[in-house]
């Protein structure tokens, strides 16, 4: 396997995760605009992003192989709650 070859297996693989991650902050941006008014995109997306690779890398050494839907599942929760604490985590106006 070239260079090109192993470079394009690591971008897919993480393909899902950055995508997803991307995805749920604009959804999030839109939905709760007034309460995210003051929080940052780049860190709404890099706490978001941080959170569905690493159930990525999770899913990846548990089951042995990428792309099992408790894998996705497992995504979804770790970038909602990502997304949650770094939106509205630490806020004493709740």
């Amino acid at each position: 396997m070239g260079f090109l070859d192993a470079l394009w297996h690591l971008l897919n693989l993480f393909a899902p995760a950055l995508g997803l991650a991307a995805i749920a902050t604009a959804l999030s941006k839109c939905l709760w605009w007034r309460q995210l008014r003051g929080v940052a995109w780049a860190r709404l997306l890099g706490w978001s992003a941080a959170g569905a690779t690493v159930a990525l890398l999770g899913g990846l050494v548990l089951w042995g192989a990428d792309g099992r839907m408790a894998t996705y599942a497992a995504m979804v929760f770790a970038t909602a709650v990502a997304l949650a604490w770094a939106g509205f985590g630490g806020r004493r106006d709740a």
